[in-house]
């Protein structure tokens, strides 16, 4: 199971990346713009030097064609770091392009993905990491669960080495329910991590627990000053 963070906002990976199991960060054009006018391929380079050695890193290409995307990606790898998952959509000029970077030995994760054909056509394709947008496929009235099983199954009965990496989602049912129907990874944003950590529940819990030592060994005593 892996856990990635959907932003590069520098001080919140790192403040995750503090207690996180945290297996990797994605990007995208949309996250980059959140982020403003950055040095693009600076700013890359230090959040793959706050993450663990065995965490990936994804970064998408912007190009339309074949050439285009190509040429991103050799960038990226260049520029960044040549261990760099390459962000390809699944169309039909990204499929070529998956094809031909993983003829490179590159590694590559297959995005905008929201039909099963797309999955199935990325699998084949040889992606490394496929990445179905769950949120966005419950819009538009599809199963995001039932498309990450029938993944699940077909990487599992090809004996694939395809890894869904479940994506968009708005709350934290959401990717519950996508480890739950067999993603190997999911990428979020830092909301959905706050939202899940922050239960009111969960604080009544250690209230609860620290109300009930202080009872018996008085107040701010703890484990250590007894």
């Amino acid at each position: 199971m892996e856990f990635l963070l959907d932003t590069i906002h520098i001080p919140d990976i790192e403040r995750f990346a503090g207690f996180l199991p945290l297996a990797g960060v994605t990007s995208n054009p949309t996250i980059v713009k959140k982020e403003g006018h950055v040095d693009f391929f600076s700013h890359m380079k230090q959040i793959r030097s706050i993450l663990p050695k065995n965490a990936s890193l994804h970064v998408q290409v912007v190009g339309h064609s074949v050439e285009e995307m190509l040429a991103d990606a050799h960038t990226i790898l260049e520029k960044i770091d040549p261990e760099t998952y390459i962000k390809v959509p699944t169309s039909e000029d990204g499929l070529k392009v998956i094809k031909l970077l993983k003829a490179e030995n590159i590694n590559v994760t297959a995005t905008a993905i929201y039909t099963k054909f797309q999955g199935y056509l990325a699998i084949a394709a040889g992606a490394d990491y496929i990445a179905p947008y769950y949120n966005r496929m419950q819009n538009m009235n599809i199963d995001a669960a039932d498309a990450i099983a029938n993944f699940a199954n077909l990487i599992a009965e090809n004996n694939s080495h395809t890894k869904i990496l479940a994506a968009s989602f708005h709350n934290v049912n959401q990717v519950t329910e996508a480890f739950e129907n067999g993603a190997q990874a999911a990428t979020m944003g830092v909301d959905i991590v706050e939202a899940a950590l922050e239960m009111p529940a969960i604080h009544q819990a250690v209230n609860d627990f620290t109300n009930d030592w202080e009872d018996i060994f008085g107040a701010g005593s703890t484990v250590a000053k007894i």
